[in-house]
């Protein structure tokens, strides 16, 4: 496996996700950045989109989950099933997948987020 690295960052969506009540009633935003493990070196002599993977197709696939797949309680939940649908549906070794709340339903808290973030090997 090699270095290379697609980065998909700061994918903003509203999903109706949380262990609370309220967030899965009401929703919130999240903040999704992915960074894929592939073999880049075709696409860099052939310049061809046909040898790389599609920023649209992963984006789509995230805001599935995101926004239209059912909900999850927790922001693991969430990056498991973004990370698992990665691996098994592009030509990756590898997906790191960070996931953030940015309103986080701490009574008290002054903070700019909670966050998950995994990395999954095929």
């Amino acid at each position: 496996m090699g270095s290379d690295k697609i980065q998909i960052a700061g994918m903003l969506f509203y999903g109706y996700h949380g262990a609370r009540l309220a967030e899965r009633e009401l929703g919130q935003r999240f903040i999704v950045d992915l960074e894929l493990e592939t073999d880049l070196s075709t696409a860099g002599r052939t310049d061809a989109l046909a040898d790389t993977i599609s920023y649209s197709s992963v984006y789509e696939v995230v805001k599935q989950v995101m926004e239209k797949g059912r909900s999850h309680n927790l922001l693991e939940s969430l990056a498991e099933t973004i990370a698992g649908l990665i691996l098994d549906g592009f030509d990756v070794d590898a997906v790191h997948v960070k996931v953030r709340k940015p309103t986080v339903p701490i009574q008290g808290s002054v903070l700019t987020h909670a966050a998950v973030e995994i990395t999954r090997r095929k």
